[in-house]
């Protein structure tokens, strides 16, 4: 098996779960979430675009059922040791064969939670799972239960955090001395992505974001590449990853001479995130932690140039996205606690004068202070 934590820590996960089951008084739950598969047993692939769950009794044992594409990658990468496959057929419905093996393990009639918020889990196959299993069981909707639990990093993955941090760095060095007029994005793009390859690091779950001129105004990834002005600006988003752990930074670069706005806007982003910084810590909300945000850029005039989010969790995630559940926003009444690894990002878009700026990177929390993960720091980058 290639795993990368120990057995004891993959026990000590699947304690914490059964504790949460017991709560919840589940007799079962199905997992869709691939992260959720992933934290709790290892188990590494890209099939769950395809049907796929892994049943957890309240006793602890596990079943995945799974394709036949994916039975090797589950028995290499994952300490599951029973898996079932459901055939690829015309008009297949492996909701059945669900059903077929949750009545295998004598769960006709009970309470059985369900991971519906995922990327795993289509409208068609929750309407599916549904008819199937509505008159067989009671449905519990348990989407949040083990990103709750994923949210508390172990030391264990605390390391490879901070080793995906290093590598977000890396990817940094490798791209400013490609940021100057003329320069490419491709070129960018290839060095910062290279940087992390070559780092012994692993694709993200999304794309990176990578946008000059009007572009950089943009904080999604498309498709297209331009070569930049001897006056310009350039956004990058990206994420060092390690083991499928993310650790995301952001920052937008001004290319020839700084204008004003430019320097108002860092100032804002600076300041706002020193603000924030001072309620990262327990005892605050992650609405709290918005609201400062909020009051800030606000006070300074840019509401309508500011996101309705300032940042998020950040984990073991699959694509098509590297941000958790848990976000930076109005009301969000999650509690901050030690040992979270949180990216905050100060997103100023200005779209009357077409000027960008961001600034962003990603902090372990501590009992205190929390513990900025960047070795670059906060200063503003010219070009």
């Amino acid at each position: 098996m290639a795993l990368h934590f120990g057995q004891d820590e993959f026990t000590a996960r699947l304690e914490r779960l059964k504790a949460s089951m017991k709560e919840e008084k589940l007799d079962a739950l199905l997992l869709f979430a691939q992260e959720s598969m992933y934290w709790l047993t290892g188990y590494d692939t890209f099939g769950y675009c395809f049907f796929q769950t892994l049943v957890v009794k309240a006793d602890g044992s596990m079943v995945l059922l799974t394709r036949s594409a994916d039975l090797r990658q589950a028995r290499h990468t994952s300490n599951i040791e029973r898996i079932e496959i459901w055939v690829d057929r015309v008009n297949a419905d492996p909701t059945m064969d669900l059903k077929n093996l949750l009545s295998d393990l004598d769960l006709l009639g009970m309470r059985i939670g369900v991971e519906y918020d995922t990327h795993g889990m289509t409208g068609r196959v929750a309407r599916l799972l549904d008819q199937q299993l509505t008159s067989f069981g009671q449905l519990i909707g348990a989407s949040g239960m083990v990103g709750k639990l994923r949210l508390i990093k172990s030391q264990a993955e605390i390391a490879y955090v901070e080793k995906a941090a290093s590598l977000a760095d890396d990817a940094l060095d490798a791209a400013l001395p490609l940021i100057r007029p003329g320069g490419s994005e491709a070129d960018i793009l290839a060095a910062m992505q290279g940087a992390i390859f070559a780092g012994g690091g692993d694709y993200p779950a999304n794309e990176f974001v990578i946008g000059s001129g009007a572009d950089a105004l943009l904080c999604r990834y498309k498709a297209g590449r331009r070569t930049l002005d001897a006056q310009d600006q350039l956004t990058l988003e990206w994420a060092g990853v390690s083991a499928h752990y993310h650790a995301a930074m952001m920052r937008t670069v001004v290319i020839g001479e700084t204008t004003n706005r430019h320097r108002e806007l860092y100032s804002a982003c600076r300041e706002t995130i020193q603000a924030v910084e001072m309620v990262l810590r327990p005892g605050n909300t992650f609405g709290t932690v918005f609201e400062i945000h909020a009051k800030i850029m606000d006070e300074r005039g840019l509401a309508r140039h500011r996101l309705n989010a300032c940042g998020y969790s950040l984990g073991a995630r699959f694509s098509p996205s590297w941000m958790e559940q848990q976000m930076f926003h109005i009301g969000n009444p999650q509690e901050i606690l030690p040992d979270m690894s949180l990216f905050l990002h100060m997103i100023i878009m200005d779209s009357e004068s077409g000027t960008a700026m961001t600034l962003g990177q990603t902090y372990i929390t501590t009992d205190g202070a929390p513990r900025p993960l960047s070795r670059y720091g906060l200063d503003f980058i010219t070009a």
